[in-house]
């Protein structure tokens, strides 16, 4: 492993964070936001037999979640890779 200069660990950090915030943005929007808060604006749209607020809050958010996931892997892996810190 190289050695990385404070300049180049802050930036991996930074680029990290802003990857974790986006990830819980989106996170909240679907559990919380679409699920609990949007559920009655959501109500007039069906998915398999169910409103959407409903169908997200018990179906869709785990979706979204497990997408979540790889591309979170995604990412971080190429994040890694361009700051040379791949395992």
């Amino acid at each position: 492993m190289a050695e990385h200069s404070p300049g180049s660990n802050n930036a991996y950090w930074t680029a990290n964070l802003r990857v974790i915030s986006i990830s819980l943005v989106i996170w909240f929007i679907c559990s919380f936001g679409m699920g609990i808060i949007l559920r009655p604006a959501l109500s007039g749209i069906q998915i398999g037999g169910a409103d959407l607020g409903f169908w997200m809050a018990q179906n869709g958010s785990i979706y979204i979640f497990i997408i979540l996931i790889f591309v979170y892997t995604k990412v971080m892996n190429k994040l890694d890779r361009h700051h040379g810190v791949e395992e």
